[in-house]
């Protein structure tokens, strides 16, 4: 009888391209998170640009305690002196303009900010992707290997009961078929693990699978690379640049401080018995005795030294890192292609030569397992360094050029 409700089929995965990796994460949480800091920075901007509300004021005064204010109307007839004014603060010193550029400045850094997250995030999916197709074809390898083995360990135990093979070479090989599975399960954990990883870097639901083949690559710079031209171009040092820059503006902020505000103002007074229309008009201005907002312009300073640091740091690191990111990817490029084009083609070359000889009785079964084990670590081998390589030179190329990798499909 079948299940009520059967279980649910597994959902295939969804294939995706280098492209499509790259686009998704450019566009994750991470992304997102520091796009609202964007959006804080900029609302910063409109906040900043404008200048002080005027003051809308009534009052009553002259209000005779003693006699009465007298019979009638309150607002026409009563002796009271009642007044509606308005007033406005001026600011000097350009206070307004330099509290703009501030802000501005700082939204500056926020948008270089949202680029360097989406670099920083590209680099860990591009990272995460190749993980993925390395463990893909781990995976395929390792299963024909445990193919390979179990065909053997068969093979040897009918030699054994035709008597042409000892049955201690029979164990050996049953042995390597069983070393081979648990190889595959290893594998296939590692694969699984890596549509995990892939999936966190791209937000992107699992289960998920790479599709076509390795893509190709740019090819690499040579290392006479100008590394303190590019580290101006990359976000992080744009967005330090930018700070020094809104912390210039805040310095000249506040010694700007120094220059009083002046606030004018005029009230229009309604007193019966004396006039209906009186017009005050008035201006204040705060006296600076004793103080010259030394505090505020020792805080600035000492920001304004700080982002400075900053700069040269970042400039410093960055510089660095790519130096570093070409170099690795350069001996990354070097051990790839020699796995490619030497070591693996000898590994092959010298496990189908010992398959020949063990079939013609020419060399003993160690022989021929130590040649399978020695094309099987070279395989992985040359697997763990194409992924590599391609993680070296990609997060090379998505630092120095991005664009090359966006038009990928």
């Amino acid at each position: 009888m079948a299940p009520a409700n059967p279980p649910p089929a597994a959902a295939s995965p969804r294939a995706l391209t280098l492209g499509q990796t790259l686009a998704a994460a450019r566009d994750n949480l991470d992304v997102a998170l520091s796009r609202g800091a964007l959006a804080a920075a900029r609302a910063d901007v409109l906040a900043a640009d404008h200048a002080p509300l005027p003051v809308l004021s009534g009052k009553t005064a002259s209000i005779d305690l003693q006699n009465g204010v007298g019979p009638g109307n309150v607002l026409g007839r009563k002796r009271i002196d009642k007044s509606i004014g308005i007033d406005w603060t001026w600011e000097r010193g350009g206070k307004r303009q330099l509290r703009t550029e501030a802000a501005q400045r700082q939204a500056d850094a926020a948008a270089a900010d949202v680029q360097d997250v989406q670099v920083q995030q590209q680099i860990a999916a591009l990272g995460a992707y190749y993980d993925l197709l390395a463990a893909q074809e781990k995976l395929e390898q390792v299963q024909e290997i445990a193919r390979s083995a179990a065909q053997l360990a068969s093979s040897s135990n009918r030699r054994v009961q035709a008597g042409d093979l000892a049955a201690q070479d029979a164990l050996r090989t049953e042995i390597e078929a069983q070393r081979a599975q648990s190889d595959l399960q290893q594998a296939m954990l590692e694969r699984e693990r890596a549509v995990l990883s892939l999936a966190q870097a791209t937000g992107l639901r699992a289960p998920l699978a790479i599709a076509g083949p390795w893509p190709a690559l740019p090819p690499l710079a040579t290392p006479a690379a100008d590394y303190a031209a590019l580290a101006e171009a990359r976000p992080e040092v744009r967005a330090a640049l930018a700070r020094v820059q809104s912390a210039q503006a805040a310095l000249d902020g506040a010694n700007a401080l120094k220059k009083g505000d002046v606030t004018i103002g005029a009230s229009y007074d309604h007193y019966p018995g004396v006039s209906n229309r009186l017009l005050e008009l008035r201006a204040s201005i705060p006296l600076q005795w004793g103080y010259g907002y030394q505090g505020e312009i020792g805080r600035a300073l000492a920001s304004y030294t700080q982002a400075q640091d900053a700069l040269e740091k970042a400039r410093r690191d960055a510089a660095l890192e790519l130096q570093g990111l070409q170099q690795a990817a350069l001996t990354a490029e070097q051990r790839a292609r020699s796995y490619e084009s030497d070591i693996l083609p000898r590994a092959r070359r010298v496990a189908e030569n010992a398959e020949l000889a063990f079939r013609r009785g020419a060399i003993p079964l160690v022989d021929l397992l130590d040649a399978r084990r020695t094309l099987r670590a070279t395989l992985l081998e040359s697997i763990a360094a194409r992924s590599e390589y391609a993680r070296a030179a990609g997060a090379w190329t998505l630092q120095t050029q991005p664009a090359l990798l966006a038009a990928l499909p």
